[in-house]
């Protein structure tokens, strides 16, 4: 058992949930969200604070900036709470009012975005504000998330290796696209060290990353109303979308298996047992994995709240988990 000192020192990297057994996917689902921080987000926040450090870019007086739509402003708030920085979160309204709460308890400021930019959405609405406070005020560091390297370069030294380590003969990856910090990453270093595994983005119907329409999502995490800059085509093979219902479908139906996940993780494994079902991974002896990016304690009042899902998504979008129950009398 490892004794640290700061909450950052500590991430688990080997864990692995098989899913063929519980819920007939074939599919390995690698666990991101055991460490303090409780997502992949973890990584990200360290390598791009690291960063910074070395760089010179934060002092005493620095006021870390970032806008986040909850998982990494977590992660950096109690980074900053345990280096002594302060922290500003932006977010916007679709963040998740247990993610605003875990992040003031650490310190942090949050500002939340309720008007979005006509043209780039809620997304382009929360970046403006960014770039103005930092011409506002000298002390606010930005780390940009969405531009910054050390972001993507946080997932080619430690997640891909793991997951390789984990499955010499795998075939195929599926991970989620947000700022494609993880996608990125993980895509960079599977093509040079081992080009044969498939690349699988997943992305939310209405997310632009990939060139499709604009449209409303309510679940924070993947997609994006701007397209990510580090996004490199070249190293994904393949695109799929996933309508939010079927991201909530796929998290209860996780949960009557006693797996707690996040919406980000729904959208995936809804979108890679498509997949892998299309193309008779079992008949074809598919070694597939996908990357869960947290756990799903702050997705209780949104995502496995029925009246939030029925009200958003309509009145069947659980039926189908709910068929053979006995009536309560």
């Amino acid at each position: 058992m490892p004794i640290i000192s700061a909450p950052h020192d500590f991430n688990e990297h080997d864990l692995f949930v098989d899913l063929n057994p519980g819920l007939g996917i074939p599919l390995f689902l690698k666990c991101e969200g055991m460490n303090f921080a409780g997502s992949v987000k973890q990584k990200a926040a360290v390598s791009m604070i690291e960063e910074a450090e070395r760089a010179g870019r934060l002092g005493p007086d620095s006021i870390v900036v970032e806008s986040s739509s909850g998982n990494l402003g977590v992660a950096l708030s109690m980074i900053a709470a345990s280096k002594g920085y302060g922290f500003l979160c932006v977010t916007d309204s679709r963040c998740n009012l247990a993610t605003r709460r875990m992040m003031e308890v650490f310190g942090a400021r949050v500002h939340t975005i309720t008007e979005p930019d006509p043209v780039t959405g809620l997304l382009g609405a929360r970046l403006d504000h960014v770039r103005r406070l930092v011409e506002s005020d000298r002390r606010y560091v930005w780390l940009n998330q969405y531009l910054n390297p050390s972001n993507w370069q946080a997932h080619y030294r430690w997640t891909a290796p793991a997951i390789a380590a984990q499955f010499p003969e795998l075939d195929v990856l599926f991970v989620g696209a947000g700022t494609t910090g993880t996608l990125m990453g993980c895509a960079r270093w599977f093509k040079e060290h081992r080009p044969e595994v498939r690349i699988v983005a997943i992305d939310s119907v209405g997310s632009v990353i990939f060139g499709t329409p604009a449209g409303p999502r309510m679940i924070p995490g993947l997609g994006a109303g701007v397209r990510p800059a580090m996004l490199d085509e070249s190293f994904v093979d393949e695109a799929r979308h996933v309508e939010e219902a079927d991201t909530v479908r796929m998290c209860h139906r996780l949960a009557s298996r006693g797996f707690l996940f996040g919406g980000s993780t729904g959208t995936v494994v809804a979108g890679a047992a498509r997949w892998l079902a299309e193309h008779d991974a079992v008949g074809a002896g598919i070694t597939a994995a996908a990357i869960s990016p947290d756990l799903g304690e702050r997705y209780l009042d949104t995502v496995y709240q029925s009246n939030w899902a029925q009200g958003v998504y309509g009145e069947d979008v659980l039926a189908e988990l709910h068929r053979g129950e006995p009536e309560l009398v």
